[in-house]
């Protein structure tokens, strides 16, 4: 009868220690990229992305940029949260790690390290098992001003063949996703830490208005996915709200999801405002109405 119960007992021990690691069992590896090793003139330029492949890739992907004021960076709670949230859906995620100016960079260092991204992910994409023409960019804060630039700008302004990169993938994103974004640079409505660290601390007016998101739509962009709250204390609502009537004005396939209270900052953690409004659940169905997720994913 002892050896029975030891027998017992050691099953029992071996099935919680299995469940134990079945429910810690990651389902995607991750591996650092650095953008600029092998580029001449910018060896010593340590931005980078974490790459997270999920097991069961299904073609999208997506580089996340996170928020911080042009000054710093929300790796975890922007960044790796995210990147989590895609793999599950079977999203191959790229966190950048952009210049910012805590280290001394302005522009157009932080457009230089997504352009250098997307054309990265665009060229291994056979190697990643990725398709080149499901390639979104999600940011927030500071983050959603760079995304949504690359989405304004990705056909005029090439940071990339000035460096003597030979570009040859296009840099233009599917989808984008601007996440409680900055957006204008203007005097009454700016966020003026991220227009400082971006432009300097005396911008003329002219790089005020070139940088101002609401003034530079053009007349094609791709679908977009705007997030903000009302109640926001950081980036003032409005910035949202200027962005998409500027959208709408050019006819511009774009989705506003709009909450009353949430603040600033709230990624993709689980937190209050996520376990109230479960915005990426909303933000799902968007991305497989366009066809960037299958249903069921």
């Amino acid at each position: 009868m002892r050896i029975k119960k030891i027998l017992l007992e050691a099953i029992f021990l071996t099935l919680i220690f299995s469940s134990v690691l079945a429910s810690g069992k990651k389902d995607f590896r991750t591996e650092k990229i650095f953008l600029w090793q092998g580029v001449g003139g910018m060896q010593s330029e340590l931005s980078l992305m974490t790459a997270f492949f999920p097991d069961k890739p299904n073609g999208t992907s997506v580089i996340i940029c996170p928020g911080g004021s042009y000054h710093h960076l929300g790796v975890e709670n922007e960044g790796n949260t995210t990147a989590r949230w895609f793999c599950k859906k079977g999203v191959t995620a790229f966190v950048l790690e952009y210049r910012t100016a805590k280290d001394g960079y302005h522009y157009p260092a932080m457009m230089q390290d997504l352009q250098r991204a997307i054309q990265i992910v665009r060229e291994k994409s056979e190697l990643w098992d990725l398709s080149k023409d499901r390639l979104g960019l999600i940011g927030f804060s500071a983050g959603g001003h760079l995304v949504a630039w690359q989405a304004e700008h990705s056909q005029d302004t090439d940071c990339l063949t000035p460096l003597g990169i030979t570009v040859t993938e296009s840099l233009t994103p599917n989808f984008v996703i601007p996440v409680y974004p900055v957006v204008s640079m203007q005097d009454d409505i700016a966020h003026r830490w991220s227009r400082k660290s971006l432009l300097g601390s005396a911008p003329t007016q002219d790089k005020k208005d070139s940088f101002s998101l609401e003034l530079t739509v053009p007349d094609k962009m791709p679908p977009i996915y705007l997030v903000a709250c009302h109640n926001d204390p950081v980036v003032l609502f409005e910035n949202s709200e200027r962005l998409y009537a500027a959208l709408k004005s050019k006819n511009i396939d774009c989705t506003f999801a709009q909450y009353e209270w949430g603040g600033h900052g709230f990624g993709m953690s689980e937190n209050r405002f996520m376990k109230a409004f479960k915005w990426n659940e909303a933000l799902e169905l968007w991305l497989i109405q366009k066809g960037f997720l299958s249903d069921g994913v």
